[in-house]
């Protein structure tokens, strides 16, 4: 197979690559990536001189490019994980949003219509999506209670629930933020695409990630960066906002699983069980890098500071990822105490990437290359 998977420089998509790169040397596995802010070839150096790997700088915007590519490529298959992701740039910029999810997707299935052109055997095209769809859910028990499900990666002491109810496949989208409403309405022209022409198409919504190469805008990346030069930890409200959070390679295997076993047409919801309101997150990234950098647990906690919610703060999100787990036998691998232990420790031992992402030296580097010099 020759697969194009979009995004694949950015957090995700590059451990997406990694993965399909290492696993299947039989296929030819196609980074396409605009090499925005969130897009970083540092993050494939062990792989990117493997021969089953070929990196094209490209906006999936370019509806001529995306197709030329295809026929030139010879692809049978697309992961789409390109798209601007930070609710924060959002509320700020919304066009920006709408121009990538919104029209680059739909410029990605009309060339797979086009180059395809019925001939459907064989091929896919998989679309990744957020939870944040479908809106939010009410937070009945804000002590807890132990979820109506169970895995045993999530087995763990403090798996639970913050409510009654789950994101389900079958909820009707109610998205709040214009990120949410640009990956909505991507996900509609997804099915679309399948209702009106038959194309082959399946998608997923995941659940928050964390893991290794993600961006320092989002919460456990910028907070560890803080931590350990002790800088204020600007926390929204009072913290007391949930999410599901999912260990980056778990979501990783369930895309591989996905694109290879999936059934067309279908929906999976991708999560961690896994719910914590974001003060008890940072209060464990405060306590596990003060113990990894030799200081007395929880000697930072000092530097959390609260400050004014964000416009529209969903208070809950909970995947019940119940279908993948009985359908294709998919489950988160780690507890999340052990992916958090991980994921600081490669934060930690990675201090030069953090500062040349931080310092924006990595968007200079790539500027002067494709521009020749």
């Amino acid at each position: 197979m020759n697969i194009i998977i979009t995004g694949g420089a950015g957090f995700i998509g590059s451990h997406v690559v990694r993965l399909f790169v290492n696993k299947y040397p039989q296929y030819k596995i196609i980074n396409v990536d605009k090499l925005t802010y969130a897009g970083n070839l540092a993050n494939l150096k062990d792989i990117e001189d493997k021969p089953n790997y070929k990196f094209v700088r490209m906006d999936i915007c370019d509806f001529d490019g995306i197709y030329k590519l295809m026929q030139d490529e010879k692809v049978d298959g697309i992961i789409h994980l390109a798209a601007e992701s930070h609710v924060d740039r959002s509320i700020k910029d919304p066009f920006t949003f709408a121009q990538t999810n919104v029209m680059g997707t739909l410029s990605l299935l009309q060339a797979a219509k086009l180059y395809w052109d019925g001939n459907y055997e064989g091929r896919r095209f998989y679309h990744i999506s957020t939870d944040e769809v479908y809106g939010a859910l009410e937070m009945t028990h804000p002590e807890g209670i132990k979820p109506p499900f169970s895995t045993k990666a999530s087995s763990g002491e403090h798996h639970m629930a913050y409510g009654d109810k789950f994101f389900t496949e079958e909820l009707k989208y109610q998205p709040h933020s214009p990120y949410s409403a640009a990956k909505a309405s991507s996900d509609h022209f997804v099915r679309a695409f399948h209702d009106t022409y038959g194309l082959p198409t399946v998608v997923t919504n995941c659940s928050n990630n964390y893991g290794p190469y993600q961006f320092p805008e989002k919460l456990i990346p910028l907070f560890i960066n803080n931590i350990r030069h002790r800088k204020p930890l600007p926390v929204y409200g009072k913290g007391e906002n949930v999410r599901d959070w999912l260990y980056v390679e778990d979501h990783a295997r369930a895309i591989d699983l996905i694109f290879h076993k999936g059934k067309i047409a279908e929906t999976y919801n991708i999560g961690g069980f896994n719910e914590w309101k974001n003060i008890d997150i940072i209060r464990v990234l405060i306590n596990t890098v003060d113990r990894l950098l030799g200081r007395p647990e929880g000697a930072d906690m000092d530097l959390i500071t609260y400050v004014t919610d964000r416009a529209g703060h969903d208070m809950r999100y909970a995947i019940d990822s119940s279908k993948l787990q009985r359908e294709l036998g998919w489950e988160p691998s780690l507890q999340f105490e052990e992916g958090i232990e991980k994921t600081v420790r490669w934060y930690l031992d990675n201090q030069e990437w953090m500062d040349r992402v931080t310092s924006g030296d990595y968007m200079k580097y790539y500027e002067d290359m494709y521009a020749g010099r």
